[in-house]
């Protein structure tokens, strides 16, 4: 299932030229299998049959094309200000404003604990040596990858 749903996303044959050694889908697969699993480069050009920079070099790709599917940081801010709180105005009952806030507070908080949850069982994210910016990149790929497998990809 993951394998198809992440395989639809590069459809893009301009992205992915004929003269390649490997076909988009299989491309697809190296960069589950280094997210999910954590595969080092080497074991995945073994598998594959291609070089270790040539694993490399389509495993950042792939990252790169998936996260340019994500949101940007203007529309995730804009989704988390439609999740928190709304400011009541002049409303006199406080304290069903206060129990409402706090209601809203803990659906925050439960999506933020489950989505930590949901990174801890991707496994490349245990032994990250990179620097922050290719980070931020890779964990916007991980959530394409996790939206297309929850099917609540919009793009």
């Amino acid at each position: 299932m993951q394998r198809s749903c992440a395989a639809g996303l590069w459809r893009d044959r301009s992205v992915f030229p004929r003269w390649r050694r490997i076909s988009a889908g299989e491309q697809a697969l190296l960069a589950l299998a280094h997210l999910r699993n954590g595969d080092t480069y080497t074991r995945l050009a073994a598998g594959s049959g291609i070089d270790v920079a040539t694993a490399w070099r389509c495993v950042r790709e792939a990252i790169d094309l998936l996260s340019a599917a994500g949101d940007d940081l203007a529309t995730a801010v804009s989704r988390i200000r439609r999740l928190a709180f709304r400011h009541p105005g002049r409303n006199p009952d406080r304290q069903r404003w206060k129990k409402r806030c706090n209601q809203q507070l803990a659906r925050i908080r439960a999506r933020r604990e489950r989505g930590n949850a949901t990174l801890k069982t991707w496994k490349v994210l245990t032994k990250l040596r990179c620097c922050p910016c290719r980070a931020t990149v890779i964990v916007q790929a991980i959530l394409v990858l996790h939206h297309v497998e929850a099917d609540r990809y919009a793009g």
